[in-house]
């Protein structure tokens, strides 16, 4: 079946559609029917089935006699090791660790936190939730205290399991300070922590609320899968709320594993035995979706990375990965593949190893640019897709289906919406807009398994967040258009399409247009207030390595270039040459930070900003083109 009749299928009957796709997973009890919409707009799937996520990832493998497969290789270039973790071995570590957890007091519906680096145990740790029916929320590594204490606060754990610290590049981060001043701060404690020693840094552990990882599951009883009901949640995944309260993002047990079993293969190719790689963290949806959980359901070997793109030793780390675990999909954020293109703009890392067992490359996380695609493509050789998806939708909400099929690919546009989700561009009163049309990107309701149902205790929030201003619809908070032949193109999150002397204008799309500047490696463009205007296009540009034009001359480049190809109307004039761009530990440029900067706000950095120092640098440049504190 090709993909159209597939997509079809599911519209003319979303009910039988689910429905197949479960049969994919073993249930306790199966489903009497896919779709609980008793309290609509609020809708659940499958939520009267009896199942287990840790059996669906790891012991029915063992059962088919896989057991001697490795389900997780760890790559660690920062220190120097790899180590691989059988589905047998992982099976047993999970029992033990769940084990511990029930010994302690934890049972079904009890929050257990997770602030651990990209190591195996992280994924042994959520596994070990799943197993018991506790309900896991991820903290990314290193994310600092008041934050950690803030996610305390909401969800009430029972335990935290963490790590002594994380290696980065030259330096270590010590999770375990980080960790007990959160506890200080928040009014909420836990009653104990499992702390997972790291032989870099060994943490001095707290007698009485501490206890090492390797003797908390010495001597226990392993546990068994307990069974849970469809609609009980798996875990929480906080994303950051625009009222600095973060949003705690549920996902339901039934629908997470249907809408993960059927993308792994559909999506991204891949069957039991493969290997796929996912170059994000544990602490994002991608790493939830695709590291932990995605892979293992699919009864394929999937790959921790704990490094980076460029610098851990260099840009040829990620093609070395390829070829030695032979992998065959990969998954990684437009960023890492733009910080790639900058140290090593003619490929010449990539010329070095072997990708024969390489298939295709999916990229998500921001926009990708053609640029960097058309980049990717020459050097890789192989299909570059982009896909869009959010940590609310937990799988992709539009993508180009490599295991149906591989669709004509147009640059910029992350294809065509996968079965599920029925995409629509709307204006500002909800009314639908003709193709071409730019507009707020929202989704019809009811959203597929897999997606939120809510957040955590704060219904009425969910309902502001996303279902009150288009009634009957899911707002994503994505700007774009869809063209005539249905294919999306998101091109900007809302807040940053930006209104210039009454023209909606793209911010996504002038940073195309920069981007295909010969000497530019990577671009963002934000929109500053202007008096007579409203506001004003201010582009900022990372150059290639080894580039040598003068900037004054690279920055009158790119405003011939857009005016040449979007018009006067954009009234782009403004452009300056930075070292780096302020952006999330997840990779995405904070936009609304730098506009903020270059009207003169007063910023506080964002607690998901990788380095507080680079928003000095944005402020030192705006000033040198008149932006920022007057």
């Amino acid at each position: 079946m090709v993909y159209k009749d597939i997509y079809d299928g599911w519209k003319a009957d979303p009910e039988g559609f689910w429905m197949q796709a479960a049969k994919a997973i073993d249930w306790i009890r199966p489903p009497s029917k896919a779709l609980f919409d008793e309290n609509a707009p609020i809708y659940e799937w499958f939520s009267d089935a009896l199942v287990n996520t840790c059996w669906n990832a790891v012991d029915r493998h063992v059962e088919a006699g896989r057991g001697d497969q490795l389900a997780l290789i760890h790559a660690s270039p920062v220190t120097h090791t790899t180590k691989g973790v059988t589905y047998r071995d992982l099976r047993d570590h999970v029992a033990e660790i769940a084990g511990g957890l029930l010994a302690k007091g934890v049972k079904k519906g009890d929050r257990v936190i997770i602030y651990m680096p990209m190591i195996p145990q992280a994924v042994e740790a959520m596994l070990a939730c799943a197993r018991i029916g506790a309900v896991h929320s991820v903290v990314f590594g290193g994310f600092a205290a008041k934050e950690l204490a803030v996610r305390i606060e909401d969800c009430k754990p029972k335990a935290i399991i963490a790590a002594s610290a994380g290696i980065e590049p030259g330096r270590i981060v010590h999770y375990k300070p980080l960790l007990d001043q959160a506890i200080e701060l928040s009014s909420h404690k836990p009653d104990f922590c499992v702390i997972y020693q790291r032989e870099q840094e060994i943490s001095e552990l707290i007698p009485g609320r501490d206890y090492a990882w390797h003797s908390f599951r010495f001597g226990v009883e392993p546990a068994e899968c307990v069974p849970v009901e469809g609609n009980h949640p798996a875990y929480i995944l906080y994303t950051s709320g625009t009222t600095g309260q973060p949003k705690g993002v549920i996902r339901h047990t039934a629908g997470h594993l249907v809408a993960l079993s059927w993308t792994v293969k559909n999506i991204y190719n891949i069957d039991a035995g493969d290997r796929f790689w996912t170059a994000s963290d544990v602490g994002w949806v991608v790493g939830h979706s695709y590291i932990a959980y995605g892979p293992l359901i699919a009864g394929a070997t999937s790959i921790i990375y704990e490094g980076k793109p460029v610098g851990t030793p260099d840009a040829g780390m990620f093609w070395q990965v390829i070829q030695n675990h032979k992998v065959k999909s990969f998954f990684t954020a437009p960023t890492a593949l733009r910080a790639i293109r900058r140290e090593d703009p003619e490929g010449e890392f990539i010329r070095e190893y072997n990708l024969s067992k390489l298939q295709a490359v999916f990229l998500a996380g921001e926009r990708a640019d053609p640029e960097t695609i058309a980049w990717a493509e020459k050097h890789l050789k192989v299909p570059v897709i982009d896909h869009w998806w959010q940590t609310e939708s937990g799988w992709p909400i539009a993508a180009n289906p490599f295991g149906i099929e591989l669709l004509p690919v147009k640059p910029g546009s992350p294809t065509l919406p996968m079965p599920g989700y029925d995409v629509q561009v709307l204006d500002d009163e909800g009314q639908p807009l003709p193709a071409g049309e730019l507009g707020a990107i929202a989704i019809k309701l009811p959203l597929p398994p897999g997606t939120l149902p809510g957040l955590w205790q704060a219904e009425d929030r969910f309902r502001k967040s996303y279902l009150e201003k288009f009634p009957g619809y899911y707002e994503t908070g994505d700007a774009g258009y869809i063209d005539g032949d249905g294919y999306v193109y998101i091109m900007a999150r809302t807040d940053d399409v930006i209104n210039v002397a009454g023209h909606r204008l793209s911010t996504g799309a002038m940073e195309e247009i920069l981007a295909a500047h010969p000497d530019v490696a990577e671009a963002a463009v934000i929109g500053a207030a202007d008096q007579l205007k409203g506001q004003m296009p201010v582009g900022f540009m990372i150059l290639k390595k080894g580039s040598s034009k003068p900037h004054d001359q690279i920055v009158k480049e790119v405003v011939a270039l857009v005016r040449e190809r979007i018009g006067p109307v954009a009234a782009f004039k403004s452009a300056v040459v930075v070292d780096r761009l302020p952006k999330t530990r997840s990779g995405k440029i904070l936009r609304a930070t730098m506009a903020k900067i270059a009207d003169g706000e007063d910023v506080v950095a964002p607690a998901t900003i990788d380095d507080p120092a680079i928003l000095d640098e944005i402020r030192q440049a705006l000033g040198t083109i008149g932006y920022g504190p007057r």
